[in-house]
């Protein structure tokens, strides 16, 4: 590739694998420190003081979203000029999950936890952050160092990604993003899935209501059950997807709630239920909420209750480029070994990355965290507890992906 051509790849390789060992063990201490210490979505004001407290311990300047007290951006310019731009990305929130690991570094927070593996990310960038500062002379270009608020929140308009991307100068200064995140389904430590396409899928949320009329359970003709309505829409949507929807363009719609009455011996007034949408092909998003809605209104009408609909999209699909996918390929191949990137089938968990890649072309990395000696949980479960023998390779691919993207020409290219 281009930066092996100008004999530039075997030394940074070797330099980049000595730095993460060099590195390892601040990021699982990194790791453990904001493990212990978990802070909800738009709440993450003192993992935002951390952040910023290591990015000053680094030498690293930086800029905090002042307006939100929540959310980072480092950046690191290199000493041998100006170049071309990068940014490399962490989430940094956590999930109202109570832990149940017996770790000795578990939540300190009741009700909160780093379910998800977001403080695994942050370690992670932050360790890259220390490789990349190490090797800054021998740098061209910038590195933008992004930590994220808010991943889990979602919305078009108030997921953290939305909302760092118009904070600051740097994303529109980037020309190529990389993300991480860790897996444990599955996924071995020592391996990672940065393949091109579709990965992950796009998300919206959704509310239904049922407005019918009450009666005695002996006499439901002088009712109008919204049980009965529910049901019909919940089996209607099931047929929506495997009638009207290709077959080969994959597509859910799960239905997690329903609610409605307190007696056995009731028709209820009202039911409600609450469900998500996943798919990767953009085209469904333009039908997807019509379609759910239609089945509401008709099946409502056929029975003569009212219905009502509140769709809320979340995250878009993440498509990771073709041609930073093969950087990112080579990036991992220096720091995890050739055989480390692997192709796996696309996930249909979402992914407030994708906002980034609306006007960015980026690759978006799933990292291995599974145990081989014991059971593994996996993300969102209160006893989800990855390998830490990972962080400190998923550090060393970030710093990596920098380097190789800066001295590759031509690097986001779809064709």
């Amino acid at each position: 590739d281009a930066q092996e051509s100008r004999g530039l790849g075997d030394v940074y390789k070797r330099q980049v694998k000595e730095l993460v060992q060099k590195h390892g063990e601040y990021v699982v201490e990194m790791r453990r420190y904001f493990h212990e210490n978990p802070e909800l979505s738009w709440e993450e004001f003192e993992t935002t003081k951390k952040i910023a407290e290591e990015l000053d311990k680094i030498g690293i300047p930086y800029e905090v979203n002042e307006e939100r007290k929540s959310g980072v951006v480092g950046v690191i310019e290199g000493k041998k000029g100006a170049g071309r731009t990068v940014a490399l990305r962490a989430d940094i929130d956590a999930l109202p999950v109570q832990e149940d690991t017996g770790l000795p570094f578990a939540s300190k927070n009741e009700g909160v936890m780093h379910a998800c593996g977001h403080d695994c990310h942050t370690a992670m960038l932050l360790g890259a952050a220390k490789i990349l500062k190490d090797m800054e002379d021998e740098i061209e270009g910038k590195i933008y160092l992004v930590f994220q608020p808010s991943e889990e929140a979602g919305g078009l308009e108030n997921s953290g990604a939305a909302v760092m991307k118009k904070f600051g100068n740097w994303y529109s200064e980037t020309e190529a993003i990389y993300g991480s995140h860790i897996i444990t389904s599955g996924l071995p430590t020592g391996v990672i899935s940065v393949q091109p396409g579709e990965r992950m899928a796009a998300a919206a949320g959704f509310d239904i209501e049922i407005v019918g009329k009450g009666a005695h359970g002996s006499s439901p003709h002088m009712g109008i059950d919204p049980i009965v309505v529910a049901a019909q829409i919940i089996i209607s949507l099931q047929l929506l997807v495997t009638r009207k929807y290709s077959s080969t363009d994959p597509f859910v719609i799960n239905i997690g709630s329903v609610n409605s009455g307190k007696a056995f011996n009731v028709v209820p007034e009202t039911a409600t239920m609450s469900g998500t949408v996943r798919y990767l092909n953009p085209e469904i998003r333009k039908t997807a909420e019509d379609d759910i809605r239609n089945v509401v209104d008709n099946i409502c009408a056929l029975y003569g209750a009212k219905g009502t609909l509140d769709y809320r999209e979340q995250v878009l699909a993440t498509y990771n480029d073709k041609a930073l996918s093969e950087i990112a390929k080579g990036s991992v191949g220096k720091v995890m070994g050739e055989r480390a990137a692997i192709e796996i089938p696309k996930v249909m968990g979402g992914e407030d990355f994708s906002f980034y890649l609306e006007e960015k072309p980026g690759v978006f990395g799933l990292l291995g965290g599974d145990h081989m000696d014991r059971e593994n949980y996996p993300n969102h479960s209160p006893k989800f507890n990855p390998n830490e023998q990972a962080l400190p390779l998923g550090a060393g691919v970030y710093a990596q992906f920098a380097i190789c993207l800066l001295y590759t020409s031509d690097a986001a290219d779809d064709s």
